[in-house]
């Protein structure tokens, strides 16, 4: 039997990567791109923020897209377009030109996770999904952690602008493996044989799962529908808090290490490694205890809900003693928790949307993502607006654990996949 499915997996993967190292590099090249084009504190957050009003503009067009024209042509376009604005930061001679460069990186990855969505939904059958989504998820604290070493020593040998050359070149590498490799369905693949394909839609309710007819846009009643479902609604919010935090360490741990513990560029780079790498432990394990849980129980409250509030909580209780130290093994211990727990659930948040609305699954993840970009948005801009009024990262860590908890709520009450399906 052959296992291209897993094999269109590991292609998602490895473009999460890039998308990962893509957007973060910005983070630990912002001292030294600051030194050179005179940013302040306030606009610094403004730049690292620019990204999330682009991902915004796209990720929910980019899903009803995907839903319309699938995944490979959508996600190459993408891929082309993030690489072009990666060579336009390193070209920047200016505030304007790199804020501008930040808000077409959002716009063109704006698409990759409904794309991801989109392509694991045919290819997979239910009960490898939220393992599929694990395996090509957990590239986001892979990226995050081999990006600040791999950075920070680019950053070292070369220079900003000619390591976001280098990246440049290695973001656009990617795009024709995608081309050629990848089909939208297994049905279409030359590399799938006739057991594979007879596992795939094999499963119960295999049918009534595959993607709705590819010229079709999303009808007004099947939007409200996605809109309105409370399940959705608190996955969607749950997303955003996730997003938050993802964004904040991503953005903000460089420059929180080195201000609050005189560390340099270097050590940073070591530094940021253990929580990402812990994040992707979490991830891995809890995408297959998903899966074990729902082919165990059939109880998607269990399988999913439980997952994600239970690691929300966790990290809502993690960046406490990160906001009232000041030792560096406490705060990092603490960052690593919180990361963790908060990434652990990532594949479940996905798996919500195809449980739910199998037939719309990538327009699904594009209100979802929507939220997340407006994460992406927040989280760098308040921590710089706090920053400069006050100077001090205690109040944007008590803010996330205000937040975590806020979702712990909200999807104890609302989130209920088993109840809340969309026909």
């Amino acid at each position: 039997m052959t296992r291209f499915r897993w094999f269109v997996v590991f292609l998602l993967f490895a473009i999460t990567v890039v998308n990962y190292v893509d957007r973060a590099a910005i983070a630990y090249a912002l001292p030294q791109m600051q030194k050179a084009l005179d940013l302040s504190l306030a606009e610094s957050g403004a730049v690292l923020g620019a990204f999330g009003l682009g991902y915004a503009v796209t990720t929910l067009l980019g899903g009803v897209a995907v839903d319309r024209y699938g995944a490979r042509i959508v996600l190459t376009v993408a891929a082309m377009l993030w690489s072009l604005s990666i060579g336009l930061t390193g070209a920047a001679s200016g505030l304007a030109m790199l804020y501008a460069a930040r808000v077409l990186l959002g716009v063109s990855e704006g698409p990759n996770f409904p794309a991801l969505t989109g392509a694991v939904t045919p290819w997979l059958p239910p009960h490898e999904r939220a393992t599929a989504l694990g395996n090509a998820l957990v590239a986001v604290p892979v990226a995050l952690a081999i990006g600040g070493p791999l950075v920070t020593h680019l950053l070292a040998w070369l220079d900003w602008r000619a390591t976001f050359g280098v990246l440049f070149v290695l973001s656009a590498l990617w795009v024709p493996l995608w081309f050629f490799l990848f089909r939208d369905t297994p049905e279409q693949s030359r590399f799938v044989g006739k057991d594979e394909l007879a596992l795939i839609r094999a499963a119960e309710g295999a049918a009534s799962t595959a993607p709705a007819a590819r010229h079709a846009w999303p009808g007004a009643a099947e939007l409200g529908r996605l809109l309105a479902n409370r399940t959705l609604l608190a996955n969607t919010w749950a997303f955003f808090v996730f997003g938050y935090f993802v964004f904040f360490f991503m953005s903000w741990l460089p420059s929180y290490l080195h201000h609050r513990y005189g560390l340099d560029l270097k050590a940073v780079g070591l530094f940021s490694v253990l929580p990402w790498l812990a994040a992707a432990v979490a991830l891995w394990a809890m995408s297959r205890w998903s899966d074990r849980l729902a082919t165990r129980t059939g109880n998607m409250r269990r399988a999913r809900s439980a997952l994600i509030a239970g690691s929300q909580l966790v990290a809502a209780i993690a960046v406490v003693p990160v906001a009232l130290t000041g030792n560096l093994t406490v705060a990092i211990i603490g960052i690593t928790v919180a990361v963790a727990a908060s990434m652990g659930a990532n594949a479940a948040y996905y798996a919500v949307n195809v449980d739910i609305a199998p037939r719309r699954a990538a327009t699904a993840l594009g209100i979802m993502d929507f939220a997340f970009a407006l994460a992406g948005f927040a989280a760098p801009v308040v921590t710089g607006w706090v920053l400069h009024l006050r100077g001090s990262f205690q109040d944007a860590f008590l803010l996330m654990t205000g937040l975590a908890l806020s979702s712990v709520v909200v999807v104890a009450l609302f989130h209920h996949p088993d109840r809340d399906k969309v026909t």
